[in-house]
């Protein structure tokens, strides 16, 4: 333990800020993503991210959404282990026929009115995967879905955006 806690001290921070054009763009949909959430439900965003079969790349953007370089709560997103609490669902990666049932009944729990995101072009469409014998294919054939995120995977601003524009309801 004093091993691993000596080569983090000797190591230091390791992370490489943002450039200057993508911290500006972080901070201006942030901005408007803040004001969008506080509209429209006058408090934070809480996001249930579910996992319906992918490779985890569109995972993790998400984290790193979530992480200190981008972090996503100064702008009012949290993220919830429980549907219960949930005010949208960010689902990611085809639907497998495993996760079908896991899938509904995580959209079940979730109160109304919830917003659903499809991230990734295998949540939007199957991507590579498609429909298979083992694949549903995108969410869309699963459960409604309110907007869609595309890219393989999406970078930490479009899934800033994505949420941005659903939340204003603009279709996507």
């Amino acid at each position: 333990m004093l091993r691993i806690l000596q080569q983090i001290f000797r190591t230091g921070v390791v992370t490489e800020p943002l450039s200057d054009e993508v911290e500006t763009e972080v901070v201006l949909v942030g901005a408007r993503l803040e004001e969008a959430i506080r509209r429209r439900f006058s408090r934070s965003l809480v996001i249930r991210e579910v996992d319906s079969g992918s490779c985890n790349g569109c995972e993790l953007e998400i984290i790193a959404m979530n992480n200190p370089v981008y972090n996503s709560e100064r702008f009012g997103i949290h993220f919830t282990a429980s549907p219960r609490f949930a005010d949208m669902l960010l689902v990611t990666g085809p639907v497998s026929l495993n996760m079908e049932i896991a899938l509904k009944r995580t959209y079940d729990a979730t109160p109304d009115p919830k917003l659903v995101v499809a991230v990734g072009d295998c949540g939007c469409n199957g991507g590579i995967f498609g429909e298979s014998y083992a694949t549903l294919g995108g969410v869309g054939a699963v459960i409604p879905v309110d907007a869609y995120i595309p890219g393989c995977p999406p970078t930490p601003v479009d899934l800033l955006n994505g949420i941005l524009t659903v939340i204003d309801g603009r279709r996507t």
